[in-house]
């Protein structure tokens, strides 16, 4: 077994301590993890943990290969690469065979948490300074693209990529992103970028400048209802970012003929009147992650077009401070560790 670093999670929060790795298969690599995002999902997560299972978190990191194993191809040591949520699929199903590994209908083994379709063993994430992957689900890093704020890409910029691409976003489309925190942003930067009309909505004024900044070209507030009635059937797509349970219909009315209201941040139950579908023609969707051709057209994409992330970077071992803070929405708009000071923590 290979020994690295990571921080475990235990009833006292998250602690460093040593972390052993699987020896590298045929088609592995050895990747050093420099920067790892942290997601809301890291923090229900660990909310949730019982204590009982190991869990080292984080999904969505950068960093430079180590070793190859002797089958491996697409890589070389040295090379920067990312890495998502995803880490491995059944290949075969239907899903898969289409490029689309993150509906994969065995379900896809997640970074961490996940299970190893090997040996059976508990995956264990990015907040580490050593990750072993199969190198079908490691990404070349774009000549370009800052590896500290493309961390992000690998889950939320890739979130909100699908659902823009699948949709064909596009110059003359309009677009309204509904929430600004860290989906919401890349969702913004992203259409704009694609050519899109694009709208912020949000609870407040407060994201105003912000949304503008970022190159949005119109801003909602969506608790004015003078403002709502105005937008009524004006966008083509409404991305939703909202990661709390929330009533759709104010955000269906302003989706035009048939137009799609996709829904990103929240996945658990929703109530729909049809009627608010059928007038107009209107679309209810989602999606998640992303597969493999995807992914690596969004990191080429945000090389060419210069779209990253706004990030704060933080040494990992502030990592707690970073989740009390991810926990009362305190960053714009995305935190990243700096994995760097994990080489002699133990």
């Amino acid at each position: 077994m290979r020994t690295t670093t990571a921080w475990h999670a235990d009833p006292e929060g998250l602690r460093p301590a040593s972390l052993e790795r699987r020896e590298l298969r045929p088609d592995d690599i050895a990747v050093r993890v420099d920067y790892c995002g942290l997601c809301h999902s890291d923090l229900q997560t660990l909310h949730d943990h019982d204590g009982h299972s190991p869990l080292v978190p984080g999904h969505e990191f950068t960093g430079v290969v180590i070793e190859v194993g002797p089958e491996v191809t697409a890589f070389s040591v040295g090379d920067n690469v990312a890495v998502g949520n995803i880490v491995d699929s059944c290949g075969q199903c239907p899903m898969c065979r289409a490029g689309q590994e993150n509906f994969c209908h065995s379900f896809p083994t997640l970074t961490y948490g996940g299970r190893d379709r090997v040996d059976g063993t508990t995956t264990l994430g990015g907040f580490s300074r050593e990750y072993v992957v199969r190198e079908d689900f490691a990404y070349r890093l774009p000549v370009g693209l800052d590896p500290a704020a493309a961390a992000p890409l690998m889950c939320a910029g890739i979130t909100a990529w699908e659902p823009l691409r699948a949709l064909e976003v596009g110059p003359g489309a309009r677009v309204a992103v509904v929430g600004l925190g860290g989906l919401g942003h890349l969702a913004v930067k992203f259409a704009v970028a694609l050519g899109a009309t694009t709208t912020v909505i949000s609870r407040t004024q407060d994201k105003a400048e912000d949304a503008h900044r970022l190159g949005a070209h119109g801003f909602i507030v969506s608790t004015d209802p003078a403002q709502m009635a105005d937008a009524r059937e004006n966008f083509d797509l409404v991305i939703d970012t909202i990661s709390a349970p929330h009533d759709l219909t104010e955000y269906l009315k302003v989706v035009g003929l048939d137009g799609t209201h996709s829904v990103l941040g929240y996945l658990g139950a929703v109530t729909v009147e049809v009627t608010d579908l059928l007038i107009g023609r209107k679309k209810l969707s989602s999606a998640g992650s992303g597969g493999r051709p995807a992914t690596a057209e969004m990191l080429q994409f945000c090389a060419d077009n210069g779209v990253v992330p706004e990030v704060e970077v933080l040494p990992s071992a502030q990592v707690d401070r970073a989740l009390d803070r991810l926990e009362r929405n305190d960053v714009r708009y995305r935190f990243v560790l700096d994995m760097s000071d994990l080489d002699g923590a133990v």
